[in-house]
């Protein structure tokens, strides 16, 4: 009879058990609590509590229920291994690192043992708790060495990923090189360990993996290609793209994307594109990182046509997207397509930040359309200094000057915005575009007290520019020597060059001419400024042997560009 009750007891609690288990599979909460309820009422439910009780509350935990699944593992009269295990996982799924660790705590104060598993959780926890520091996940794996469990190969990983989370790549490396057992996770924890804060070292480490025939997985491959697009290093990164295709990992996306991220890196925009097809099922990161990489490449006309083709093919835009896609429209000064891309940043509403918001001001800006630019600025709930720099200096670049102070002095004095050194580079330039030569001055001469900016190099070349034009040309070459610095470019000497050149003083344009050629010999732009001098005081032998010099030595001059747009077509 008895045996009879125990088998009937144990098919009912399995029953339930596996109940639970589809409940987990299938994300169905509301049937868990209906299994809950259940059990409740079934008289003889406490008789296998921390069997059924575990399951319930992986159940509950699993399906997003950390709170019921908590009271459940409280008020369980007895609980083992498993019942702290499920929950310190759970807490740790559901990102509740902090509770986790404090739950282990507690476990280990009790006469309950952790296991492997229990150990994994809590050292995953340790990594992502922000209020802990690594004494914590010292402290875990000094408990892991005394139970023995150190040969675990999971346990290692889970404690050298902690390490590089809290940035011991050393430590992380010398864990690594002692292990007596390593598998596929070890080496991609390493080399993400690499790109991190050693991304020099990830051919070395790579080459080592193919030297000891480590078989890469897509995460090896993913984080290797990323690597070698920050170095970009095309070699090794053809060698893991031939790897790649041989080991039947081509196809995956996050390969893929890092795989088109590295031709891009190395300016490769054919190849970039060939690897971009092959990928199957393409998202808004895909389509996004070939849209940026066709921008950087320097082809935004290429960039739209990626960011239509994206919009055919019903993939929604983030707010990369549209940053990426106003960026190319500033490029191309296209005020229709910028106020296309508009269009979606409108739809996604609340989902668009800041940063799209100031890449629209500048496409606006670049565009000429400084009424459009004005009104995004005006409706913006949140302006950085960026915000307040683009309208600045889109005033300054479109001719009004006088609007481009105001903005200043509202982000200043009314806003409390602090600017920094681009801003006051912005100022500078629209004193001098609009002749505000003792604004100006002003501005530069309190750049320190009143902004905690330290004029740099790009300051002094606008104040320079702001007196040639005012001809005032021997007090810029003063301020010019009296710089606190050596010069790094001959930007300086170059722009008051430039004010030589327009108001006839040649001799003075002889030696800002000598003092660039001092900093770079190779800079077309300063013999091409000083034969201009020449040519203008019909100094022709010497513009004669300037060309000639330019010739000889095979400096050339960067040639100019404009977009004529006809029929829509560039």
């Amino acid at each position: 009879m008895l045996v009879s009750q125990l088998k009937k007891f144990h098919t009912v609690t399995t029953t339930y058990a596996t109940t639970l288990k589809e409940c987990v599979g299938t994300s169905n909460l509301r049937r868990a609590k209906t299994v809950h309820a259940k059990l409740i009422k079934t008289s003889d439910f406490e008789s296998d509590s921390i069997f059924i009780n575990n399951h319930l509350m992986n159940a509950y935990v699993k399906c997003g229920d950390i709170s019921d699944g908590h009271k459940v593992f409280d008020e369980m009269p007895e609980k083992n291994v498993v019942s702290w295990t499920v929950l310190i996982a759970g807490f740790v799924q559901k990102n509740f690192p902090t509770e986790a660790v404090s739950l282990f705590s507690d476990m280990h104060r009790s006469s309950i043992s952790p296991n492997e598993y229990t150990f994994v959780s809590t050292l995953h926890a340790c990594s992502f708790a922000e209020s802990l520091d690594l004494i914590c996940a010292l402290q875990v794996y000094g408990l892991i060495i005394k139970l023995g469990f150190e040969s675990n190969v999971y346990l290692v990983n889970a404690f050298l990923t902690g390490l590089i989370r809290h940035g011991k790549l050393d430590e992380a490396i010398r864990l690594f090189e002692g292990c007596l057992y390593k598998d596929i996770v070890s080496w991609n924890a390493v080399l993400d360990g690499y790109l991190k804060f050693k991304c020099d070292d990830i051919p070395r480490l790579w080459q080592r993996m193919i030297r000891e025939d480590v078989k890469p997985d897509e995460f090896t491959f993913a984080t290797a290609l990323t690597g070698f697009a920050e170095l970009s290093n095309l070699e090794i990164g053809l060698q893991v793209h031939s790897l790649m295709v041989k080991s039947g990992h081509a196809i995956e996306r996050c390969v893929g994307n890092a795989l088109v991220d590295m031709y891009l890196k190395n300016r490769r925009l054919d190849e970039g594109f060939r690897a971009f097809d092959e990928i199957s099922t393409k998202d808004v990161c895909s389509w996004t990182q070939m849209a940026a990489g066709c921008l950087n490449c320097g082809e935004p006309i290429v960039a739209l046509k990626v960011f239509d083709e994206m919009s055919r093919a019903g993939i929604k835009p983030n707010k990369f997207t549209l940053a990426t896609g106003l960026n190319a429209c500033a490029s191309l000064a296209s005020l229709d397509e910028g106020q296309k891309v508009q269009v979606f940043a409108i739809k996604l509403g609340d989902e668009i930040d800041v940063c799209v918001e100031n890449a629209l001001l500048d496409m606006y800006a670049k565009c000429g359309c400084m009424e459009g630019a004005l009104r995004v600025f005006r409706s913006m709930k949140e302006r950085t200094v960026v915000s307040w720099t683009t309208m600045i200096m889109g005033y300054a670049q479109n001719g009004l000057s006088e609007n481009a102070l105001e903005i200043f002095e509202e982000m200043t004095r009314v806003e409390g915005e602090k600017p920094n050194h681009i801003t006051l580079i912005c100022v500078l330039y629209a004193c001098s575009q609009g002749g505000f030569i003792d604004r100006g001055l002003e501005y530069f001469s309190c750049m320190g007290s009143d902004y905690g900016v330290v004029p740099q190099e790009d300051h002094y070349a606008c104040v320079v520019n702001l007196l040639g034009r005012a001809g005032r040309i021997k007090e810029a070459e003063e301020l010019i020597l009296k710089m606190p610095f050596r010069a790094k470019s001959g930007v300086v000497w170059q722009t008051l060059l430039g004010a030589c050149r327009a108001h006839g003083d040649v001799g003075t344009a002889k030696n800002a001419a000598r003092r660039a050629f001092e900093i770079d010999e190779s800079d077309a732009s300063t013999y091409v400024l000083l034969s201009n001098t020449f040519a203008d005081s019909e100094n022709w032998s010497c513009v004669g042997k300037l060309r000639e010099w330019i010739e000889n030595r095979d400096i050339k001059k960067m040639p100019g560009s404009s977009w004529v747009e006809i029929n829509n077509d560039r």
